[in-house]
């Protein structure tokens, strides 16, 4: 279910770097720790007008320190990670950026009326939630 090329390009992780778009590249890549610029991508994909929304991945002052290391941590990684694979099947069943952000944060009644985004950002339990739904709507079942 999880394209590895589709998780590169939402992290914004160089095509070149062959290796690292493979599963195993991608998680060293993430234990190594992702760059700031893969938060500061997905941020922007998903809340292009909120300037705050990347400090509910690393809180801002951990993130003005991750700024100068230029890395994430390997949780911080994780984290980024997670949201980018849900975002990249959320496009896949929406097809565009407005209907994904839609679905994404707005409450959801299969999620106790949470919004998924905060789910997927509180744990990967809430992130299998998430992806249950979207695999439901994908491929035929009600959600």
């Amino acid at each position: 279910m999880l394209a590895f090329e589709d998780l590169a390009n939402v992290l914004g992780l160089p095509a070149k770097e062959a290796a690292l778009r493979s599963p195993f590249g991608l998680i060293s890549r993430i234990e190594g720790g992702l760059p700031i610029a893969a938060l500061e991508r997905l941020a922007h994909l998903l809340a292009p007008n909120d300037s705050q929304f990347k400090y509910r991945f690393v809180p801002k002052a951990t993130y003005e320190r991750r700024k100068a290391s230029r890395r994430l941590s390997s949780d911080e990684g994780m984290r980024i990670a997670r949201v980018a694979r849900v975002w990249s099947l959320a496009l896949d069943v929406w097809q565009t950026d407005e209907a994904a952000r839609e679905f994404l944060f707005r409450a959801h009644p299969m999620l106790e009326d949470r919004r998924p985004i905060d789910v997927i950002i509180q744990n990967e339990i809430g992130a299998e939630f998430v992806l249950e739904i979207l695999a439901s709507l994908k491929y035929g079942s009600a959600a």
